[in-house]
């Protein structure tokens, strides 16, 4: 299992989520993250989710 972290942001850089959870793989971490953003109403939103070694998993600018 692999720790990535999801953020959310407004267009001045203010945060609006910054959450970790866990994903056994890439693309099961860029699912729950998909999820979550719909689930939020942030899928819209300039967001990302990086794994805990760094790598960019997800991005929307």
């Amino acid at each position: 299992m692999g720790i990535y972290t999801l953020t959310v942001f407004e267009p001045n850089g203010e945060k609006l989520l910054d959450e970790s959870f866990e994903a056994s793989t890439e693309e099961e971490a860029k699912t729950i993250g998909t999820e979550k953003l719909k689930q939020l109403s942030y899928d819209e939103k300039t967001h990302r989710c990086i794994s805990s070694a760094g790598k960019l998993v997800l991005f929307h600018r």
